[in-house]
């Protein structure tokens, strides 16, 4: 089953129930049921924003800036408006008037900076929209793009690339110090220090950017459906950028292809996608190229950061300083604060250190906006944290394992109150540790490897012990039981593809003690679904979830205990976490290099999660996998790549590589549950977790791996030529030396 219509005669994503002799068994919680959504999406039957029907639309494509700094000084649209098959063009003044983004400020104020739906005055990044057309048919509107002349002179302002690279004012900034740093630095037996540049990197959902608008004239209304991962924000945002009642918009986000936080924000061309609707009173649609995903979309990564971690004379940490420069972009992200953010106030990460001073700031770039991407910040901490643990393993003489052995926070200390505002809530780290030596087989493998390199070989072991934070806020749910037993439930989330309704149909299940089979759920439509803000953060099981669960106990109850009520029963809940949950896990990695050509393969992974409460531990797997997988590419082969005039050199799939299943490696997984006690659920996050732990472990086993060939550097990411050049600038440096 696909779609239902609507009251409306629209269409919402309604999950169909898995069968009830997958289910009859009591306490569906923490059993591995097989996702319900996989048989519509692996048939061909789901329903994504390009999938839906309209009559008649109008379909927009767009001019876009071919440089990266430049004053638009004119732009003439009188050949685009002849054209047969054009009903409307339009530019950046024609747009000016609209308002600006919300920004999540998680840190001190920003300035507000415009939100160019169209660029007006001035264009800031190459594939920033400057001038649209809406035409009978796609080709229609590409060739009459073509024929809009944009008059661009030069910018006097800087140009600016890298993170790191601007000599202007931060947009944003903020300091936490804790403890007295001088003092343990002056006193430490030992100090290391390391710096890492994290290329920018592009999401690259299945599902590219799409919007398709149904204008309702005889009500002035309209129906958006948008591939999102906020619908409800959406919808929100829409209404106030747009300036109109919020009543005369519907937001459906059905089956998304894929988000990982680029989805999370509004984008010019949807804003404008809605906003040339009412203009024309027109039905019209728009389908993002994967060139413009590429070029346009908001980008991942894209950090520097550098520290320095003191040890004493036994190998305890005493303080760590920290230093995180986040890019922005040409225009913010509802969401651009948050990996400046998490990339300094989750250090040191799960380390009991005492002192610690951690400054981060968030700068213009001109590229592409840069926004959150699955970790968002986590992995850019864990891998800052990780790599100075394991330099410090080096320059002490300490195996790395019994460093973290040394300095992990000991369970009866949790919760633990940080300066950052951190509050590490609960679990088990020594004993995850401890787990991930014996699934590893750690000492037979140091034997190994120590063998190996004997026999001209180079491998190496690295690891990466990590936090995760899951969100903190609210989200709604409302349950009706019937009484013929069956139970739906609706949520104000969406999915993209995580088994949301499978976990939520658990979750809700367990509390009324029915067949999973009994209950289905609806996400994804503002018109049918209570308020929420939607799936990021690893934020939707945690509290969603908890949403979910405290509806179902309220329904439970009004229904007097009873799954076969007289009469039909309801409850609607908005539940909010009384704080944050945190996560945590114990990555291995086991790597080897090829002498001649530099190639890197992972050759395995062992990996311990704890995501607390498991509702479906299948699913946990899966997305485990799926974190592993981006990690993967992000630490050996994501790079998007401009030159020094900021044109994008890797803007297709031809030049930006992604991961294939042949570099997967062998994965031994296993999940530990200590509850949170900050959501109701007792869940924590595991959706970014393989994005954060996998990157770390796979750098410090490749440094590991070279440290004897006197590599001491490689660059992000970890490409088979990076390699060898490392290699070979290593020799001549040794040769160097022999002379």
């Amino acid at each position: 089953m696909a779609t239902t219509p609507s009251s409306s005669g629209q269409f919402s994503v309604l999950s169909p129930a898995v069968g009830d002799s997958e289910a009859i068994e009591p306490g569906p919680i923490g059993r591995s049921l097989h996702r319900r959504e996989d048989a519509r999406l692996v048939t061909g039957q789901g329903t994504f924003v390009a999938d839906v029907p309209l009559e008649n639309p109008l379909h927009i494509s767009f001019v876009r800036s071919p440089l990266a700094n430049a004053a638009i000084a004119g732009c003439d649209l009188s050949a685009a408006l002849a054209i047969p098959g054009v009903h409307a063009a339009f530019a950046g003044p024609d747009v000016a008037h609209l308002g600006n983004l919300s920004v999540n400020r998680v840190l001190d104020d920003a300035p507000d900076r415009v939100f160019p739906v169209l660029a007006a005055g001035e264009a800031s990044a190459v594939g920033q929209p400057i001038a649209a057309v809406l035409a009978d048919t796609a080709a229609t509107a590409e060739d009459a793009c073509e024929q809009i002349e944009i008059d661009l002179a030069a910018a006097a302002s800087p140009l600016v690339i890298e993170a790191d690279a601007s000599a202007s004012t931060p947009l944003f900034s903020h300091r936490w110090q804790q403890g007295d740093c001088n003092t343990a630095f002056a006193n430490a037996a030992f100090s290391v220090s390391i710096g890492i540049r994290h290329p920018y990197v592009a999401p690259s959902p299945m599902e590219t950017r799409s919007v398709v608008v149904a204008y309702h004239p005889e009500d002035a209304t309209a129906v958006v459906y948008l591939s999102t991962q906020t619908p409800h924000r959406a919808r929100q945002e829409l209404a106030r950028i747009l300036d109109i009642d919020a009543a005369r918009l519907q937001v459906i986000s059905p089956d998304v292809g894929g988000a990982f936080g680029m989805k999370a924000s509004l984008y010019p061309e949807e804003v404008f996608a809605v906003w040339a609707a009412f203009h024309l009173q027109r039905s019209v649609r728009w389908q993002a190229s994967r060139n413009e995903d590429m070029s346009s979309a908001s980008q991942g990564r894209g950090l520097v950061t550098r520290g320095t971690l003191a040890l004493d004379a036994d190998g305890r940490f005493t303080a760590l300083t920290a230093d995180v420069v986040a890019p922005v972009g040409c225009w913010m992200t509802t969401s651009c604060q948050v990996p400046a953010w998490n990339a300094a106030r989750i250090l040191p990460g799960p380390y009991d250190i005492s002192a610690f001073d951690l400054h981060t700031r968030g700068v213009a770039t001109n590229t592409a906006p840069v926004g959150i991407y699955r970790g968002a910040g986590r992995p850019e901490a864990a891998m800052l944290m990780e790599r100075l643990v394991e330099a410090a393993a080096r320059a002490s003489g300490i195996d790395a394992m019994e460093l973290r052995r040394r300095n992990l926070i000991p369970r009866h200390r949790l919760p633990l109150r940080r300066a950052t505002g951190v509050v590490l809530d609960s679990g088990n780290y020594h004993g995850a540790l401890e787990r991930t030596l014996a699934l590893a087989g750690y000492d037979d493998a140091i034997a190994d490897i120590k063998q190996r390199r004997q026999n001209g070989e180079i491998a190496g072991l690295g690891a990466c012990f990590f936090v995760e934070p899951c969100g903190t806020g609210w989200e709604s749910a409302a349950i009706r039981l019937d009484p013929d037993g069956n139970v739906t439930v609706r949520t104000g989330g969406s999915t993209q593809g995580h088994g949301r309704e499978t976990a939520f149909a658990q979750i809700a299940a367990d509390a009324l003690g029915c067949a999973v089979g009994r209950v289905s759920v609806t996400c994804g439509d503002t018109a049918q679904c209570p308020p929420g803000i939607g799936a990021l953060a690893s934020r939707s099981t945690a509290i969603g979830g908890s949403a979910v669960l405290a509806a179902a106990r309220e329904v439970l109850q009004r229904a007097g205990g009873t799954l076969t009520p007289a009469t039909t029963v309801k409850a609607s809940v908005r539940y909010e976490a009384s704080g944050e949950a945190w996560g945590y896990g114990c990555y291995l990695a086991q790597v080897a290099i090829d002498r001649d050509t530099g190639k890197l393969t992972v050759e395995r992974m062992v990996c311990v999660d704890d995501a607390g409460t498991l509702v479906n531990p299948q699913l946990a797997e899966g997305q485990v996998i799926g974190g592993i997988a981006q990690g993967i590419g992000e630490a050996t082969l994501e790079r998007l790549v401009y030159d020094d005039t900021g044109q994008l050199l890797t803007g297709s799939m031809m030049d930006y590589g992604l991961p294939r299943a042949d570099d997967m490696p062998p994965l031994t997984l296993e999940h530990v549950q200590t509850p949170s006690p900050a959501n109701l659920l007792g869940a924590k996050g595991i959706g970014e977790a393989g994005t954060i732990g996998a990157p770390a472990a796979i750098c410090n086993a490749a440094a590991d791996a070279l440290e004897s060939l006197g590599v001491t550097s490689i660059p992000l990411p970890l490409t088979a030529h990076a390699i060898w050049q490392a290699m070979q600038e290593a020799q001549t440096e040794s040769d160097d030396d022999e002379i």
